[in-house]
């Protein structure tokens, strides 16, 4: 301001180039600021040496004591992960436990150290993440959807009083009514904050209106003084079989259901992902993961299950969408703008897996990165583009009576794709790959792909990549 009669407001648009690292407006400022300084009678080559100052700031400035200050931080922590690699961990997670991008980020971390993660307990649990006895890492309890401090404190205070919890019924019958309802207890079970009193997902979600129902009457009974005359109406918390004895024939949940109870309750995908079965095929074609991604001016392939979706309006009146792909390394955002989000909008949905191709930049706003799409493609898409064939592994003692006949009615409802068939036999001393001809070209779906596996075994069904 005093060197170059810059007003208030002209040094703070100097100040933001710089905060911004913007060097088209950095060149435009050194104009402003030399013509400045020349009115001034200031020396041109002490304006430019001073003004080169503050474009060092543009590309990288730190103040002294900030770097002594961050060098002492970055030590302690490098030692502390070091040598206490799970608490610090779990330190770092219980900092960011309510944002579920840095907690994805985290938790993968965790893995790639080797670390045992285990679900959210009610028996083990904390308010924040810690690690139990046997050095495993506890997913805290605060980090679940829809169950706050209240609730919480409630659950922990029933523990230390009377013992761990032995059944959902026990649990139901200890835990204050009024602080944990029915959804805290549902998003509890999703979570897998249960599993811990070994009964199954389904099971326990089942057998919760009854707990709750039970749990109800006896507190009312206990409330006018009653004993029931038939005994308990709560199941004897001991016999944890007998609690659950009329749920037993209630079929498991699938993976699928198990992880989306997980995403719905904790943001994230837990003790597995929908991706991990797609991981080898799809790095056949698609490079780097997410937390591997770097800014190029080129398309780059990123494959992830769509977590988030959100529509605006553009100013023409057209569609855009943003959308968050998980891979389980990390998240990204991607931009799909109006043309690019007509054309592919009926592949655009939540816990949906897509490979997408575009540009990949630096967001400014986040600190991270943000992709610009310019094409998106579904699985069987994907596996149509680079996909060399669908190899099946056939031994000789596998091929019955009309073989041929068989695997043709298989296939048939999925013809008229681009993907080839190749069937590797082997048999008595020989093996030899046989590619079929174009009339077997099929659309390879997941539920061929799936039905194929069944009849000839997982590791014996798979995609090949060019």
């Amino acid at each position: 301001q005093v060197l170059a009669d810059y007003t208030l407001g002209q040094a703070d648009m100097l100040r933001r180039a710089m905060g911004k690292k913007k060097p088209e407006e950095m060149a435009k400022q050194r104009v402003m600021f030399n013509e400045g300084a020349e009115k001034n009678n200031i020396d041109s080559d002490l304006a430019t040496y001073i003004f080169d100052l503050m474009e060092k700031f543009a590309g990288y400035g730190f103040n002294k004591s900030h770097s002594a200050a961050y060098a002492l931080v970055s030590y302690q922590t490098a030692w502390l992960k070091a040598h206490y690699p799970a608490p610090f961990m779990a330190a770092v997670c219980s900092s960011d436990m309510q944002n579920t991008d840095k907690v994805v980020v985290l938790i993968e971390e965790c893995r790639a150290m080797q670390l045992e993660l285990v679900p959210p307990g009610v028996n083990v649990g904390e308010f924040q993440f810690t690690v139990d006895d046997q050095g495993r890492i506890v997913y805290g309890l605060g980090a679940i959807k829809g169950l706050g401090e209240g609730p919480i404190a409630s659950i922990i205070e029933a523990r230390k009083k009377d013992g761990p919890f032995e059944s959902i019924f026990d649990f139901c019958n200890r835990v204050d009514a009024r602080k944990v309802n029915k959804r805290s207890m549902e998003a509890l079970i999703k979570s897998g904050a249960f599993d811990e009193l070994g009964a199954e997902r389904s099971v326990m979600m089942a057998a919760l209106p009854e707990a709750v129902k039970a749990a109800d009457q006896n507190a009312k009974n206990a409330d006018s003084g009653m004993a029931d005359l038939f005994g308990e109406v709560v199941p004897n918390g001991s016999a944890v079989t007998d609690a659950y004895a009329e749920y037993q024939s209630i079929l498991p949940w699938s993976a699928k259901e198990r992880l989306l109870g997980e995403k719905e309750t904790l943001g994230l995908y837990l003790t597995g992902h929908p991706i991990d079965e797609y991981k080898k095929e799809i790095s056949a074609f698609t490079h780097h993961r997410i937390i591997d991604l770097k800014p190029e001016k080129n398309n780059q392939l990123v494959a992830g299950m769509i977590v988030s979706m959100r529509v605006m309006k553009t100013k023409r009146g057209d569609n855009m969408g943003f959308l968050v792909l998980d891979d389980r390394s990390a998240r990204l955002e991607i931009a799909i703008f109006s043309d690019c989000f007509a054309e592919h909008r009926d592949k655009l949905k939540v816990d949906t897996l897509v490979v997408v191709s575009g540009v990949i930049s630096n967001d400014e706003y986040s600190g991270g990165l943000k992709m610009r799409a310019n094409n998106v493609l579904g699985l069987q898409e994907a596996r149509e583009t680079y996909a060399k064939a669908l190899r099946l592994k056939i031994k000789q003692d596998q091929v019955a009576t009309d073989f041929i006949g068989k695997l043709r009615t298989m296939l048939e409802p999925f013809s008229g794709g681009h993907c080839p068939v190749l069937v590797q036999y082997s048999g008595d001393g020989a093996m030899g790959d046989l590619q079929f001809g174009s009339s077997w070209h099929i659309a390879p779906s997941d539920e061929l792909i799936h039905d194929l596996r069944k009849v000839f075994g997982n590791e014996q069904v798979a995609m090949e990549y060019q």
